[in-house]
């Protein structure tokens, strides 16, 4: 008795390409919802850096050399208190950045903030960065046309 083969020899080259091309399409898949789901929190923890900055560079800026102000009526912002509060405003809101003063009357303050990926890090993108710079200068008083 003779058995048939159910396969041509001409087929055999193809067994297994249809698993081939499944798992490279669902790494694919994979790889389009990490970008979606973690390139969403990315435009979220930008925007939480920026604002993050303007708060401490106004929590520096509000910091008034008061014996200038009480002796002549000025306003200047004390650049030492102002680096200082910014400084610690960054602190006991948990993160890092650096503050600077700009001109007399002003300070800047970049923040960095990393956060872990949910599912990028299945590829090996465990973490994301973003920066956020802001400053803010004191104004007192009314300002405008003639002042």
């Amino acid at each position: 008795m003779r058995h048939r083969s159910t396969s041509s020899p001409e087929g055999d080259g193809d067994r297994g390409s249809l698993t081939l091309m499944l798992a490279v399409m669902m790494v694919a898949l994979l790889v389009l919802g990490g970008l979606v789901i973690d390139g969403g929190r990315k435009l979220n923890e930008a925007e939480n850096a920026y604002a993050i900055a303007q708060e401490a560079a106004r929590a520096g800026a509000g910091q008034v050399d008061t014996s200038t102000a009480y002796g002549s009526g000025v306003f200047r912002v004390d650049q030492a208190q102002a680096i200082t509060a910014a400084r610690e405003y960054l602190a006991s809101a948990g993160y890092t950045g650096s503050v600077s003063a700009v001109g007399a009357d002003g300070i800047r303050v970049s923040v960095t903030v990393t956060e872990h990926t949910d599912v990028l890090s299945l590829i090996g993108i465990d973490t994301m960065t973003s920066t956020g710079t802001a400053v803010a200068s004191l104004v007192s008083g009314v300002t405008g046309p003639g002042s």
